[in-house]
């Protein structure tokens, strides 16, 4: 009997130990999210903006696993967020809290219920959860599946930027090529459009063409500020995409996805062309663009 309390004791202590001195997290919030995991990565980045602790940034080690520090009151709560994919829509979120000033007296309190973190992680998720569920509300994507990426000529502005200002320098550019283009009587052959060149997933950074379509002939404006060139024609995946452009890049990370679920071999270097015109106004997810993806020529991924 003395042996059965003894090792019972034992359990105990080692159990104690283990939560309040080895367990990384004080409390852990879990919820299924209707998104995948580009649009969950990306929306804790930009809610990261208004809640993350100053003169921190966010952490990321791949797109399904993040860290940020949160500012609740006079503590600072790091938070490492793990996405995992469920469906092509939906999204297991999961949050794990720490506060590393008050992570013994945390831990008491969950014990017993009615502890700050708690309350504060919950509230926490909850605000990004219903931020999310807006975003997601704002466009739409139809993966497509295989198609073939056109064929045609272009004048371009090389440009880089992050990727949440893909938009504004397609926008600040808009003018300055379209009008060298229609000044020197170049004939458009169809909607404006971008060629990404590197995608660079880690740092959210973007090289990447912004293009008119145009007729060629041998009488092209030479300017220093646009360039010429030709995008042949190759496999590719496509989706449609209905919202703001700003967030076009959502498809991207959805052809991603069915790329890797159906393994098919892709380039990261996405090609948007925009039907309609932003400046027009309306509702946005009115706002149509084909995405592509290009299929790399080795094809699909070898199988087991």
């Amino acid at each position: 009997m003395k042996k059965v309390l003894l090792l019972a004791g034992l359990l105990i202590v080692l159990g104690a130990t283990g939560y309040f001195f080895v367990y990384p997290h004080d409390y852990i919030v879990r919820y299924e999210a209707p998104s995948f995991p580009g649009t969950i990565n990306q929306s804790i980045k930009i809610w990261n903006l208004e809640v993350g602790a100053k003169g921190t940034e966010i952490q990321q080690e791949d797109l399904l696993h993040l860290e940020q520090q949160i500012q609740a009151g006079d503590s600072v709560l790091r938070c490492r967020w793990e996405i995992q994919p469920l469906t092509a829509s939906t999204s297991l979120v999961v949050a794990k809290f720490r506060d590393r000033d008050h992570s013994l007296a945390n831990k008491w309190e969950v014990l017993f219920g009615n502890s700050t973190v708690e309350r504060v992680s919950t509230q926490l998720v909850r605000d990004f959860a219903e931020r999310l569920q807006a975003h997601t509300e704002e466009f739409e994507v139809e993966v497509v599946g295989e198609a073939e990426l056109p064929s045609t000529f272009y004048a371009y502005v090389p440009l880089e930027t992050s990727q949440q200002g893909k938009a504004a320098g397609m926008m600040n550019n808009y003018n300055l090529l379209s009008g060298i283009l229609v000044n020197n009587g170049v004939r458009l052959n169809g909607p404006p459009m971008i060629v990404v060149n590197q995608w660079d997933r880690e740092k959210d950074s973007l090289d990447y063409n912004f293009c008119f379509p145009i007729i060629r002939s041998t009488h092209l404006p030479e300017n220093p500020l646009i360039q010429y060139k030709r995008i042949f024609p190759k496999r590719a995946l496509k989706a449609i995409y209905h919202g703001n452009y700003i967030t076009s890049d959502r498809a991207w990370y959805a052809l991603m996805d069915y790329a890797e679920k159906n393994g098919i071999e892709v380039d990261p270097e996405p090609v948007e062309v925009f039907l309609n015109n932003p400046n027009m106004g309306g509702d946005v997810l009115r706002w149509t663009a084909e995405i592509y993806l290009p299929i790399k020529e080795t094809g699909r991924a070898a199988g087991p």
